[in-house]
């Protein structure tokens, strides 16, 4: 359903992502992780169609990002980072605003929020207007958004980034409970949530990808310590 071949995409003379290929399938739950600024952010930007590679092709659900970019997007619901929200919208009012930008049919979009909010646990701020929840809420609002129209594919920057320890629990359990039905890839700093969440992980590093199995492999390479592995794949000599 993800599909990357050959990707390559340089800023001036720093090349972010340096020729790398990989495919997530429907069922997986990929971790893709690497220190920063080795091209994560970069990766998952192209494959929102938000940037055009310079070279190689990535697709979603078999739809061309760069030629085919609305068609891709129609499959794809992308969480970055600092996902942007309308502070002065309340949550019923911007999910519903959502659906009708992704095309829910007018029956069924108050079905679709009901579904949304129970994911994301949002039943006790429906009404209020965003810009005064806490930063938790905020962050599951933007997981919502994500989820408006159940796309086949997500794709989540930092979804935990910032959340205390229930909410991250909340929020790994919305994820495991979709990930049968969903191919998904989530960039973390978070390496506990590799062996928690994820079926695969990638490490990239410089742009390239250094590593791609299990976590549990990623664990044994690292002597039973995934951060140990992560360092040795990532450190400055290498």
């Amino acid at each position: 359903m993800i599909v990357l071949d050959r990707v390559r995409k340089a800023f001036g003379p720093i090349v972010a992502v340096d020729d790398i290929s990989f495919s997530v399938k429907k069922g997986e739950v990929l971790g893709f992780i690497g220190p920063n600024g080795a091209g994560k952010t970069t990766t998952m930007r192209i494959l929102a169609s938000l940037i055009r590679p310079d070279s190689g092709k990535a697709s979603i659900n078999g739809h061309d990002v760069t030629t085919a970019s609305l068609d891709a997007r129609r499959f794809l619901g992308y969480m970055p980072e600092n996902t942007p929200l309308y502070g002065e919208m309340t949550v019923m009012s911007f999910l519903f605003f959502l659906c009708e930008v992704r095309g829910v049919q007018r029956e069924e979009r108050q079905k679709e929020i009901d579904r949304v909010v129970q994911i994301c646990s949002l039943q006790d701020v429906y009404y209020q207007t965003i810009e005064t929840l806490s930063k938790g809420f905020r962050k599951r609002v933007g997981l919502a958004q994500t989820l408006v129209g159940d796309p086949p594919v997500l794709i989540l920057d930092e979804p935990t980034d910032g959340l205390d320890p229930n909410q991250k629990q909340d929020v790994r359990t919305a994820i495991r409970v979709m990930a049968p039905d969903k191919a998904i890839i989530v960039s973390t700093h978070i390496l506990e949530e590799l062996e928690s969440l994820c079926t695969r992980s990638i490490v990239i590093n410089r742009g390239k990808i250094v590593f791609d199995a299990s976590p549990l492999e990623l664990k044994e390479q690292g002597e039973g310590r995934i951060e140990d592995s992560f360092a040795n794949l990532t450190r400055g000599d290498r």
